[in-house]
Formats: structure tokens, sequence, C-alpha cells
């Protein structure tokens, strides 16, 4: 059979409802050295995670209100308090530099070498009470240390609360209520796209691609503790599922914004999906669920902080692992 009737049958099993309940990633044509990642807060820092993790895989990284790799450094009272507020000046990057460059001598991430040729795109919201711009800023010293700062573009001046923002969509701008997606008259996820890619193409006209849903049990390292839904989501173009050529990127959602809390809110309006289709970008959006009690993790963020083990920034940390097995079955390389 040829490789586009393959491609278009795998999507098609996705696209049939409840009856393909269990059904895995379709196999596409990614393209070598197209993966990027982003994500919003809890999402944000997850998504520096898999950067620093798999830093030879990824060429880029969109973060809007985090902290820097390693903030937390295995607790959640440091998450809490200097990883969150971040107090006048915001976590000190110097220990965390220390570490991931100890973490790369022990193999246990990517040489922090493959992340100076990353375009970085970081947003803070001018009316974010959540996350400290101090914190933002941390993040922005942090990725100096290791990008020059000419691929670095850093937005402070949008009058956003805490949450995503976009052109369109969600609830009033300044106002951080669920499902966390802010209307400020902003395309986030076209500028940072831009940033990251060479060459995009502005939207226009109605998408026809398909955000499909898939199991993402299949692909899951760690069970329980590993804290992740039983569905994901994944974006694709159309003339990805006829096999052409095609980008990857990975959005990460933030605390209460997956599946158990807002459904498919974040995949759909997040604002990726229009630039994904005019420009052959597949969008994997894999989803963290709540749990109260192992791991204690009850408004479904992403582990910054360590709840599904000490190892959760590593390679081999279950959530970058499994996201990892998900790309790998898509036919990132």
């Amino acid at each position: 059979m040829k490789p586009c009737c393959v491609a278009r049958l795998f999507v098609i099993a996705l696209l049939a409802g409840p009856a393909w309940a269990g059904e895995q990633l379709p196999r596409l044509n990614i393209l070598p050295g197209s993966l990027t990642v982003s994500g919003a807060s809890a999402g944000g820092y997850m998504a520096t995670q898999y950067q620093v993790a798999f830093s030879k895989d990824v060429q880029g990284a969109g973060i809007i209100a985090a902290g820097p790799w390693y903030c937390a450094q295995a607790s959640l009272t440091r998450a809490l308090d200097e990883c969150t507020e971040g107090g006048p000046i915001g976590p000190e990057i110097k220990p965390l530099v220390a570490a991931l460059r100890a973490g790369a001598a022990a193999k246990l991430i990517d040489d922090p070498s493959w992340i100076a040729p990353d375009r970085v795109w970081l947003f803070h919201g001018a009316r974010d009470t959540v996350v400290g711009a101090a914190v933002m800023d941390s993040l922005l010293r942090f990725y100096r240390e290791f990008v020059p700062p000419e691929r670095i573009h850093y937005e402070t001046q949008v009058a956003a609360a805490h949450g995503f923002p976009t052109d369109g969509q969600g609830g009033a701008c300044d106002v951080a209520q669920e499902p966390w997606i802010n209307d400020c008259s902003y395309d986030a996820a076209g500028l940072m796209l831009q940033h990251l890619y060479d060459g995009l193409k502005t939207p226009a006209g109605a998408v026809r691609g398909e955000l499909v849903t898939f199991d993402q049990e299949r692909y899951v390292t760690g069970g329980m503790l590993a804290s992740m839904a039983d569905q994901g989501f994944l974006f694709v173009p159309a003339d990805c599922a006829a096999a052409k050529p095609c980008r990857i990127h990975v959005a990460f959602h933030g605390c209460r914004q997956g599946v158990g809390f807002v459904g498919r809110e974040f995949a759909t309006n997040a604002g990726y999906n229009r630039w994904a289709d005019a420009n052959r970008i597949v969008v994997l959006y894999p989803q963290v669920k709540k749990s109260l009690i192992w791991p204690f993790n009850p408004r479904g963020c992403w582990d910054w902080w360590g709840y599904s083990g000490d190892g959760y920034t590593a390679r081999t940390g279950l959530q970058i692992a499994s996201v990892q097995r998900m790309l790998a079955a898509i036919g990132s390389r």
C-alpha cells in the first residue's frame, strides 16, 4: 500500500470516535530537525524541561509564564514560593546552570551545547499576578547562559492576566479564569511559531486539518505515578495526513487546563491549529490528569517539582519519556 494511503487510514481510524478506543498515533512523514516545544505556566516549565533533556532533538521553545529549568529543585515549597511568586529578583540561576551541566556530564540529559542554536520565545503578561515577572526574568537569564541574545524574543508589554493570550478566543484579557485562555487581541501561538520557524504563511480560510484523539496509555511509562490522562490530542493538517513532509510541535497545557478540566479547549482554541494547518505543522497536545493521593497533583499540572520521582527532569523522567515515545511513534527523530 502507498505511504499516503497508510497515513490516511491511520487518521480515518483516529477520527472514527468511540469505536477506536485505544487507537495508536499515526505514523506521519515528519521532517528531521523540525521539533519545537511550547507551554504555559506548568506547561512552560515542562517545555523547558523537555527541551533541555532532548536538546539534540529540539530546535526551539516558546514559554509563557514560567521560570528557569529545575527551578523547584524537587521541592513543592520552593515551587510555590520562589518559582511562582519569585520575590523582587527571582530564582538564582547559577545553581541551576551548574545542575544542568552536571546532569549532562552524567548523561541524564543532552549536552547543553545543543541548546545554543535554538530559538526561544518568551511571554509574561503585564497583569499576571500568579507568576511573578522576576520569575520570567530569571528564565531569560537562564536561556542567555546558552542561547545568543539575538535568538531570544521576550514580550512583557501585553496587559494579560495569567493564561494563554489569543486573538479572539477565551475570556477577558486581564482576568485569570478557566479555561485560562485570554482574548488579548494578541496571537501568541502565531507569533511564537513565526519566531521558531522561518517563512510561515499567514493562515487564510477555514482549517482543513483535524484534531484527533488518541490513547496516551500506550506510550506512558510509570503507570499512575506519571499522572498522564488516558487520552491526548493530535492536530494533523490535511497535507500531513496525505503523507507530505511536515514539521512537528508539542504544546504543553497549564495547570487545570488539561482534558479533565476543560476538555479540548486548549487544543482547540489556543491558536496553534490555524498556523499549523497553513504551514504543515503537526501539533501534539499531551495531557496530564489530576491525582489526589498518589501522586499528589490535584490541579493536573505537569511535573516540574518532582511528584513523579527525583529524576523528573531527566530523559528517563516518567512524563518526559512518555512524550518522547509519542513523538517517536509519530515519526519525529
